[in-house]
């Protein structure tokens, strides 16, 4: 086992960059830093368990809670799209609900796990006090991104053909088609937009996030019922909007880095940037087919329910559902922002006993909050469905099918967590073959074999899929549980001098 006390303690007294708290509770910087110690007491009682939950759990939701607030304001951007498109037509919340799981979907999964890289390594960087190399990072990331945009692009420009070949309807088709077009723009900011989202977590700067996210949503929905409602725009109005929203969040967030917020951590545009980029390739592919593997899967629902008879029914129930999904997966996204950044940060400082207590904080705290909002969606099942669409029969199959949302919801809130925790620690390549054995060798067969042979129809569907995600959750918990974290701490500071400064400056 690599020594670990010298390099890292010396780095950690110089930069202190692991003060995740309001008040900290404990000083991290009293440590020594070997291998097998860390700043955590022996928790021996129940009290000490107690005692040092909430002094966690305090660390945790200082990253959290503002973590949370940005993911759901992001994801809002979408769903209110797609709830004004419920008030212009059925095709037209169709439509939108196709582009934003399929097409914009699949986009999605591929650049966030791609910018996903950088939860890694500027997470570990930032606990080992390697702050100089986390731009060049975001640079690398970039530049990366970029190109995998343009490589991107034309899936949206030849979506409708490509909507029509997996047996989509031909007007669902077409009128999707039409606004993936116009939605290119919302694929270029996702290039800028991801990579500096991991760059400002790791350093905790998750405030910053959150107040330009809350005020860019607040001019989002106004405009979107200006211009989709009011002026009459329609899907033209709401491309518009959407795309414009995600470009002012980008470069507010590019104006508050160069203002010099960031420190140490940003010095400016650097050509190292461009010095090891297939090496980087390789690792942003890991974090891609991980994320994309479990984003895709869930895109997976709206397109079998498109098979379905009565297809655009089955689609606008079914969105609804994964529409108020998402919004709810969001707590746990933010939780899994946290995490991420809490375990990679201490690893990369030799804290691997701190590193483990801080996922059973975040596992029993996304978890008592997913039954908190399941309890809350099943007492008004016979209301919400009503703000998302007009129609009758969408109502009745959305309120049929919330007993199973609410179970989604709870499951849901657990496996996002420990996904941040798998990146984290740096598992991507492995929890990648874990999610295709998970969702698409067991879940979608089981999804599909009781949706359409069993005529279960859309709860047959994700029923059977959901099921994947428990099989992948049990997996994913099993293998925390087997972890030696000591040996993760020196996985940290081997990938740390692998991708540190010392290669890429000389």
């Amino acid at each position: 086992m690599a020594d670990l006390s010298q390099p890292l303690l010396s780095q950690r007294e110089e930069n202190k960059p692991i003060d995740h708290s309001p008040e900290s509770g404990r000083k991290d910087t009293k440590a020594l830093f070997a291998p097998d110690a860390d700043d955590i007491p022996p928790i021996n009682t129940t009290r000490d368990f107690y005692r040092e939950f909430c002094i966690e759990l305090k660390k945790l939701w200082y990253l959290a809670a503002p973590a949370v607030f940005t993911s759901v304001c992001q994801y809002s951007f979408g769903a209110i799209t797609q709830l004004f498109a419920g008030q212009v037509s059925t095709i037209a919340l169709a439509a939108v609900s196709v582009e934003n799981s399929v097409i914009a979907g699949f986009s999605f999964g591929i650049m966030l796990g791609m910018g996903s890289a950088l939860e890694t390594l500027c997470g570990q960087a930032y606990g080992a006090g390697q702050l100089d190399m986390m731009g060049v990072y975001m640079q690398r990331s970039w530049v990366i991104l970029v190109i995998s945009a343009v490589v991107l692009t034309p899936v949206y420009i030849f979506s409708a053909p490509l909507l029509k070949l997996i047996g989509q309807t031909e007007e669902i088709s077409e009128a999707a088609g039409v606004l993936s077009i116009w939605m290119i723009p919302q694929l270029y900011a996702y290039a800028l937009n991801f990579p500096i989202s991991k760059f400002l977590q790791a350093q905790s700067k998750m405030m910053a996030m959150s107040v330009i996210s809350a005020v860019a949503l607040v001019f989002h929905t106004f405009f979107t019922w200006l211009f989709m409602l009011k002026l009459g725009w329609g899907l033209a109005g709401g491309a518009i909007v959407l795309n414009a929203s995600w470009w002012v969040i980008d470069l507010a967030q590019i104006v508050y880095i160069l203002s010099g917020s960031c420190g140490r951590a940003w010095s400016g545009f650097s050509w190292q940037a461009f010095h090891n980029l297939w090496g980087f390739v390789r690792l942003s592919l890991a974090s891609a087919v991980m994320l994309c593997l479990e984003i895709w899967y869930f895109m997976a629902l709206i397109l079998f329910a498109g098979y379905l008879k009565n297809a655009e029914v089955s689609i606008d129930a079914l969105s609804i559902c994964t529409n108020i999904l998402g919004w709810t997966v969001m707590v746990a996204f933010g939780i899994n922002a946290a995490i991420s950044v809490r375990v990679s940060n201490e690893l990369g400082a030799a804290h691997p006993r701190t590193a483990r207590f801080s996922l059973v904080v975040a596992v029993i705290s996304s978890f008592v909050l997913g039954l908190i909002l399941a309890a809350i969606l099943i007492i008004t099942k016979n209301d919400y469905p009503s703000l998302f669409s007009s129609d009758s029969a969408v109502r009745e199959i959305v309120k049929s099918l919330t007993p199973m949302l609410g179970f989604c919801i709870v499951v849901n809130n657990i496996q996002p967590v420990l996904s941040g925790v798998a990146v984290g620690a740096g598992w991507q390549a492995f929890v990648a073959y874990v999610n295709v054995g998970c969702y698409y060798l067991f879940g979608i067969p089981l999804g599909l074999l009781m949706g359409f042979a069993l005529h279960w129809g859309v709860l047959g569907i994700w029923s059977g899929m959901i099921g994947g995600t428990i099989i992948q959750t049990l997996i994913l918990t099993w293998m925390v549980y087997r972890t030696n974290w000591n040996e993760e701490a020196s996985v940290a500071e081997d990938r740390i001098r692998k991708w540190g400064g010392h290669s890429d400056s000389s």
